[in-house]
């Protein structure tokens, strides 16, 4: 019997009709029971994944994507960024988390309007799906009042994303402004009904003053019903302090991230583990700005489950192959030190490939409460999708260890298919309706207007900070004249 002539692939288009859509031969990473399975197919009907396996029998109206050669995961999942600092992306890239707060808490925090949130907001959210990360935390700490936060959720009403806005006021009192009658209005008009496609949290932090303030901020998401999101752990602002306030009033529990965790001691983290929490991983963010050394080793020590996030792109990008390349990289590196110190060896890594494309994923729809939505190729979960396949990457070929070949191999260049909801939002490396153009135009006049608030002096100052030298350690050591070996200087 001769085989079927395969279906023509198929063009951008023909995604606009709201088609049944098939993977077909695909290494298919579940995070799921199903582990990994080779030469597989998904198959997609309206927003949800129908059946996984091989083979399939689909409707004949299916469209069919030839993933052979490439990996199929779920869409990835952050926790924890300020998408609304987007716009001046790379600007901080030399900063230490001094400058970053001076910048921003200090000095420029108030000169930032509603719509430069929405073009930051806007240009993070367009690259998010660019990238496959299907699902974003939006830790929105600028939004100085509901107009602000009207103008976060226009970037994600323009772009086809899952977003969770962290609704947050650093410039403000917490406990206040989250028990206010205009933010309570503003929960009602956009919050009134479940959304998967977008959702609040609130985004607050606890820097551990006698009078435990953020008690009401804590009561005040109860009352709405909402999670919390809070930077943790970092060196010298958050500490355990904040952790015994938020476990002796008994606001600690299965819906609160923990964001970097990077500096608290064993109680604090048997506490999180005690009480169900989650942490956000930021390693590029812990490893450069200074919040402490990435958590992922400590933490998974008391059992807590962790998610990946990528913080900021005024530091870094949303570049999610990176986050867990770090993440695994930062953690081996420490267990060996660890072992080191005792005179010991490593001989198996404990941390996994496996691992982190898990925190990935399912640890991050675990951190946002939507495992049972998201985070794995499950039938009957919605269909967040991201094909990473590339013909001419001579890095895709062969695929041996699916798991390690997405951590240390892929990359954004590799993203080839990236599925939202059901719907195909980039296809064959081409986002589908999408254009970068008229986003860069909001964005080149939100910079255009913060630049001039700032002036062009301290405009590159601040880009530019100045830095003590490091005092030189003498050598005893130089080379001697006519040889290739060194002497003790004291021999010369």
């Amino acid at each position: 019997m001769s085989t079927p002539d395969p279906a023509p692939a198929p063009r951008a288009e023909d995604f606009a009709g709201g088609r049944p859509i098939a993977f077909r031969n695909a290494t298919v990473i579940t995070v799921d029971s199903g582990g990994v399975l080779d030469n597989a197919d998904v198959l997609v009907v309206g927003e949800k994944i129908e059946a996984v396996g091989h083979h399939l029998d689909v409707p004949g109206d299916t469209l069919e994507i030839d993933a052979t050669g490439g990996i199929l995961t779920p869409g990835f999942v952050d926790t924890h960024r300020h998408m609304w600092q987007t716009a001046l992306r790379g600007y901080g890239g030399d900063w230490a988390l001094t400058q970053y707060f001076v910048f921003y808490y200090l000095q420029w925090g108030q000169v930032f309007r509603p719509e430069d949130v929405y073009a930051g907001n806007l240009l993070s959210a367009l690259e998010s799906v660019d990238t496959g990360v299907t699902t974003t935390l939006d830790w929105s700490h600028g939004l100085r009042n509901p107009d602000y936060g009207e103008a976060a959720l226009q970037a994600f009403r323009e772009i086809p994303g899952r977003f969770v806005l962290g609704y947050g006021d650093y410039l403000g009192a917490p406990w206040e402004w989250s028990n206010s009658q205009e933010f309570r209005a503003f929960v009602t008009k956009n919050f009134n009904a479940p959304n998967d496609m977008l959702g609040l949290q609130l985004a607050f932090d606890v820097p551990g003053s006698a009078e435990f303030p953020e008690a009401g901020a804590f009561q005040a998401a109860r009352d709405l019903g909402l999670r919390v999101t809070t930077h943790a752990g970092v060196w010298g602002a958050t500490t355990d302090t904040g952790i015994v306030q938020m476990y002796d009033a008994g606001f600690m529990d299965e819906k609160v991230t923990y964001v970097h965790s990077s500096t608290l001691n064993e109680q604090s983290y048997q506490k999180i583990a005690a009480t169900g929490g989650t942490v956000s991983v930021a390693t590029e963010s812990e490893q450069s700005a200074g919040q402490g050394y990435p958590s992922s080793w400590a933490i998974r020590h008391y059992g807590i489950p962790a998610s990946l996030s990528m913080d900021t792109s005024v530091w870094w990008s949303a570049d999610f192959f990176s986050a867990m390349r770090a993440t695994l990289s930062a953690d081996r590196s420490r267990d060996h030190l660890e072992a080191h110190a005792r005179n010991e060896t490593i001989v198996a890594n404990r941390l996994r490939a496996e691992d982190v494309v898990r925190m990935a994923t399912m640890g991050g729809a675990k951190a946002l409460g939507m495992e049972d939505v998201i985070g794995s190729i499950t039938p009957g979960k919605k269909a967040d999708l991201l094909l990473i396949k590339n013909d001419e990457s001579p890095a895709m070929t062969p695929i041996l260890n699916p798991y390690a070949h997405v951590v240390y191999q892929a990359g954004t260049a590799d993203v080839h298919t990236v599925v939202v909801n059901g719907k195909v939002v980039k296809y064959d490396g081409k986002r589908i309706g999408l254009p970068l153009a008229p986003i860069a135009d909001k964005v080149a006049a939100s910079v255009e207007y913060v630049r001039s608030q700032l002036g062009e002096e301290r405009w590159f100052a601040d880009m530019h900070p100045e830095i003590q030298p490091d005092e030189e350690i003498e050598n005893p050591y130089k080379y001697t004249s006519g040889d290739a070996h060194v002497t003790a200087a004291s021999e010369d």
